[in-house]
């Protein structure tokens, strides 16, 4: 059989193998590889790892490759091996890791984030818990109100001032106007996780009294001011999506949910043009029930209600499941994320396993030749 560059034929049509386009750009497929930490800058700047890494991925098969969360000032490191969009010199470094990724066959994206009160942190395998405030590395972490996560992250951060709000949300901008000078064609902002914007609109953390406090309009104020802001400098031709937590499994779950839609329903209205649907994580004493695509029917709600495109992960590493989380409506875009370290190759593996035509996307002629052998 000839291989070449393009993959073999089959007649089972496929849901999560169909192009998705949003605006001018077209992604060959559903699968998106989410934004996964390495911890492996240094000052911000990446380097050969994230190169070859962030390529190897792209040349797999996914539709769309988001590059891990990438502070957008030195404060909103997660750890101090994060990546960081803060200055021309790191922008400069994304440049050939945006072309290198685009070659393989993805769009290339990438997540701008502010960590908060989660900030200067120990990288996982150090201990994953705030660095001591006497260590050189630390730095002092702020956030809507003194309050600690807890647990591993005791630190009690600075509560921002107003000055604090705009200079962050002027942070974002400027992140995202190198994010565009790069070459980036996928934006997506960071507001989950527990992490600066969800910390705003969760009850957990947020015990503010002025205009960014107390009422759910508060609340997501800061989430809102900043997507409208980035609107401005980010290309309309190009998609601007967001990741946000829109429950805690804290037993006030439908809730949260409800506040959730009714800010997502903003976020479609200041040009938001998909949701990446995931969890608070803004509480310790959090209770989640862990199960393969547990999120999905959610996403699937938040779909319903408020009329964007939405996409989602956590758990979702078979490909059946992942095909059935499109078919049914409730994922526009599947995230696969630890399947894909451990398989760089997930998609070209998943269209076997569904029989699927896999016209809509290409494998680079010298995998698919050897991939192909191996089957044989």
């Amino acid at each position: 059989m000839s291989v070449g560059s393009s993959c073999i034929l089959s007649s089972t049509p496929s849901h999560l193998f169909s192009p998705l386009r949003i605006k001018d750009v077209t992604l060959k497929n559903r699968i998106g590889v989410p934004p996964m930490c390495q911890y492996s800058a240094v000052d911000g700047l990446v380097n050969d790892w994230h190169r070859v890494h962030l390529a190897g991925l792209a040349r797999g098969g996914a539709g769309l490759v988001v590059v891990e969360a990438t502070a957008v000032a030195p404060e909103g490191r997660i750890t101090p091996g994060c990546t960081g969009l803060w200055s021309d010199a790191q922008a400069e470094a994304f440049a050939p890791i945006v072309a290198a990724v685009e070659k393989a066959g993805a769009v290339p994206g990438i997540q701008i984030a502010h960590a908060g009160r989660k900030a200067s942190a120990n990288r996982p395998w150090e201990g994953d818990d705030h660095m001591a405030e006497n260590d050189p590395r630390a730095w002092p972490t702020i956030a809507p109100s003194p309050v600690a996560f807890g647990a591993n992250l005791p630190r009690v951060p600075r509560a921002m001032t107003g000055e604090d709000i705009t200079r962050v949300k002027s942070d974002f901008v400027a992140a995202a106007i190198r994010a565009r000078e790069a070459g980036f064609r996928w934006l997506e902002l960071h507001f989950a996780h527990g992490y600066l914007g969800q910390s705003f609109f969760s009850a957990h953390s947020n015990q503010r009294q002025d205009a960014y406090g107390g009422s759910l309009a508060n609340r997501s104020r800061f989430l809102l001011e900043t997507l409208e802001a980035v609107r401005e400098v980010w290309p309309e031709r190009l998609p601007l999506t967001a990741r946000f937590g829109v429950i805690e499994f804290d037993g006030r779950d439908e809730e949260t949910l409800s506040e959730s839609i009714e800010l997502a329903r903003g976020f479609k209205k200041r040009g938001l043009d998909l949701l990446s649907v995931s969890l608070g994580f803004s509480t310790p004493l959090a209770t989640i029930q862990w199960a393969p695509a547990f999120l999905a029917p959610i996403a699937g709600r938040v779909r319903r209600e408020t009329g964007l495109l939405v996409a989602s992960s956590w758990g979702i590493d078979d490909p059946r499941l992942a095909e059935e989380t499109v078919a049914s409506g409730n994922l526009d875009q599947v995230l696969v994320g630890r399947a894909h370290l451990a398989n760089p190759n997930w998609p070209y593996h998943a269209a076997l396993e569904l029989k699927t035509d896999r016209a809509a996307w290409v494998l680079p002629a010298p995998y698919a030749h050897w991939l192909e052998r191996y089957r044989s």
